[in-house]
């Protein structure tokens, strides 16, 4: 398998395993422990505990997470994605009272890897703007 394929495959297991079922296990084999988020959101740090962070915020507001990846494209160590992630507000969020209704957030995200590990993100996402209509 080349480089660009393997790391297509460990973005797919990013989303499917922590992203969709918040799986922390799965962490230490594909997220480096150098990881930077470049664009974390204020509320969470830019290193590997932000992502978890980040993770026990969605999923304490929402259930039923599922993330469709419309387009994937890799070269090198670079993985580009635009993605919708489905969920429902069941949860309390940010001062939001579960509202039990579903929502779509879109996301672009850049991720570099190292030795089939994530190591930087870069990303753009209405994840705020979703969360402050509900």
């Amino acid at each position: 398998m080349d480089i660009a394929s393997l790391n297509k495959t460990v973005v797919k297991r990013f989303n499917s395993a922590f992203m969709e079922k918040a799986d922390l296990k799965v962490l230490p084999e594909i997220v480096a422990d150098d990881f930077i988020n470049h664009t974390a959101a204020k509320m969470v740090s830019s290193d590997v505990a932000g992502l978890i962070r980040f993770i026990e915020i969605l999923h304490g507001g929402f259930s039923e997470i599922k993330v469709d990846i419309h387009e994937m494209i890799a070269e090198g160590d670079l993985v580009a994605t635009r993605k919708t992630i489905h969920a429902v507000h069941t949860g309390m969020i940010f001062g939001h009272a579960p509202t039990g209704k579903a929502v779509t957030f879109s996301v672009m995200d850049f991720v570099k890897l190292r030795g089939g590990k994530y190591i930087a993100h870069w990303g753009q996402n209405n994840v705020m703007e979703v969360i402050g209509q509900l």
